[in-house]
């Protein structure tokens, strides 16, 4: 994400106004109830493409941090007993599989989810229980888990406290076994609300406004499971990202329960589908999906790649630079990062204060449209190429977002730099000046989100440092050296998680140059 104000989330400590709106929810119960036997469920087995099962190199911070902003109390919960889906005929995976069918009720903002998890045991270890991420639970009642079975079997106990689900299995689950995971649940969104101050509390993306509806992180998903360390969970923090993703693939089926029929933004390409509007993404990390009836959309295909441009009336001029900045960034970082894993990436006008990343897709502030000045001096641009480049820096190589935050935050930062030198090289001094040097940074790159003492000094440090170290690392070992590792690095660790470590390693192949004082001017490990 990224901007000069503070990255997205939610403040957990939630106001009235943030929680689900309860006038609508004897509607939404019958509503619920009368079409709950009429969604079909539709499990789409892919042939796995990714690349070999990933190595992480395992940190003893990994499973802990610090309490979050507000924890639900602990439940051990009884749910309705689902109805037995068959289990598939076991195939080779080599990553998660993903299939959601989402029933939207788009007036009363509410929805009825079906989904399935096809879950490979890539590590050496057996699985004695799985570990879920369930952030719609952060918000009180707007997550009702109503059916839950493991290969067909009806699971009727579960441990479902704050944002975590843990399931314990019938039978463990052997190294290169696939377990098949049913959930159904409910959602009623809660409203984004307005603005606050950026410097205390993440802006919300999660819910509604009166312009759109956005499901981001909507759906329980099966955290990372670290050999020797366990799942990886971290707790949610004012700023920055806390989320650690295995790649995965999706097919989503959406479905309207009444007649608006608003325009669909979506990570993945949409494919032609009876049952409804049918999206498909592989290899990615995230699904999100942003619904509104006022949506204007502009397109471009560059190099076979459909980018496209969601923004509100009135906004012609931004969503045209938009989706100017976007498709530009695709074919600078194509040329120097590597090829673009996707065959869609779209740009969406958010109704909030933030610019976030997702796969195949980002949101950018309205206030950078509304302060759009028709040049490439503003934050509209430099956010636009910031989102896309963690389509490299988070989807493409992933990372542990809260723990080393840098290896997609900083990269991404840079990439900013990179896209002003080729397309606007008279600029470069600018942006040095108007988007780092003007903040004066400091602080140490390798810093935990929940340890960098606010969100200025963790911006400070972990984005704009973070460019001056590359900045300055590039300079010492020259152009080629430099964009040759970076071209390794998403080769190398394409579709799995890097760390620190491996960044260095990695580096060390490419130079032998001495760099040691850069590290230590940048590295509070080094130290």
């Amino acid at each position: 994400m990224k901007r000069s104000s503070p990255p997205a989330s939610r403040n957990l400590a939630l106001s009235p106004a943030e929680e689900p709106h309860s006038e609508h929810f004897t509607h939404y119960v019958s509503r619920l109830t009368r079409h709950f036997l009429l969604i079909s469920f539709f499990s789409f087995l892919f042939i796995a493409s990714c690349t070999a099962p990933y190595s992480v190199t395992p940190s003893p911070l990994l499973t802990s941090s610090p309490a979050p902003l507000a924890t639900p109390s602990s439940l051990l919960t009884s749910s309705p007993v689902p109805s037995p889906i068959p289990s598939p005929t076991p195939i080779p995976l080599q990553h998660p599989q993903y299939t959601l069918n989402l029933l939207i009720d788009y007036t009363y903002k509410s929805a009825l989810v079906e989904e399935t998890i096809l879950y490979p045991n890539l590590s050496a270890e057996s699985l004695l229980n799985l570990m879920l991420a369930v952030e719609p639970n952060l918000w009180t009642g707007a997550f009702n888990l109503k059916a839950l079975a493991v290969d067909g079997v009806p699971i009727g106990t579960y441990r479902l406290e704050g944002q975590r689900l843990e399931i314990s299995l019938p039978q463990p689950l052997y190294p290169g076994s696939v377990v098949n995971l049913s959930l159904t649940y409910s959602l009623i969104l809660p409203q984004i609300p307005a603005d606050s101050d950026p410097n205390k509390v993440r802006p919300q993306i999660y819910g509604y406004t009166s312009r759109q509806v956005n499901l981001v992180g909507w759906y329980p998903f099966i955290v990372p499971y670290i050999p020797g360390t366990g799942w990886v969970l971290h707790n949610p923090w004012y700023y920055g990202e806390h989320l650690v993703y295995d790649c995965a693939d999706f097919d989503v089926i959406v479905r309207f329960d009444d007649a608006s029929e608003p325009k669909i933004a979506a990570s993945g390409l949409e494919l032609p589908s009876e049952a409804g509007r049918r999206f498909h993404l592989e290899n990615g990390r995230t699904f999100a999906l942003s619904f509104s009836t006022l949506y204007e959309v502009k397109s471009e295909v560059v190099g076979g790649v459909t980018v496209y441009s969601y923004y509100f009336p009135f906004y012609e001029s931004s969503g045209e630079a938009v989706l100017n900045a976007t498709a530009q960034a695709l074919q600078a970082y194509t040329q120097h990062f590597g090829p673009y894993p996707h065959t869609t990436l779209t740009a969406i006008q958010g109704d909030f204060n933030d610019g976030m990343e997702f796969s195949g897709l980002h949101f950018l502030s309205h206030d950078f449209y509304n302060l759009y000045d028709g040049t490439p001096q503003n934050y509209l641009t430099i956010v636009a190429a910031h989102e896309t480049a963690h389509q490299w820096w988070f989807d493409l190589v992933g990372n542990n977002q809260a723990l080393e935050p840098w290896l997609d935050e900083a990269l991404s930062t840079y990439s900013e730099r990179i896209f002003y030198a080729q397309y606007y090289p008279e600029l470069v001094d600018w942006w040095w000046s108007y988007r780092v040097n003007f903040y004066q940074p400091a602080g140490w790159l390798d810093v935990r989100i929940y340890d960098a003492g606010g969100y200025r000094p963790y911006t400070d440090a972990v984005y704009l440092r973070g460019a001056g170290f590359l900045e300055d690392l590039r300079q010492r070992i020259g152009d080629e050296t430099f964009f040759a590792f970076l071209k390794d690095y998403a080769a190398q660790y394409a579709h799995r998680r890097a760390t620190t470590a491996d960044f260095f390693a990695l580096l060390r192949q490419h130079t032998s140059v001495d760099y040691s004082d850069i590290i230590g001017k940048y590295f509070k490990g080094s130290h």
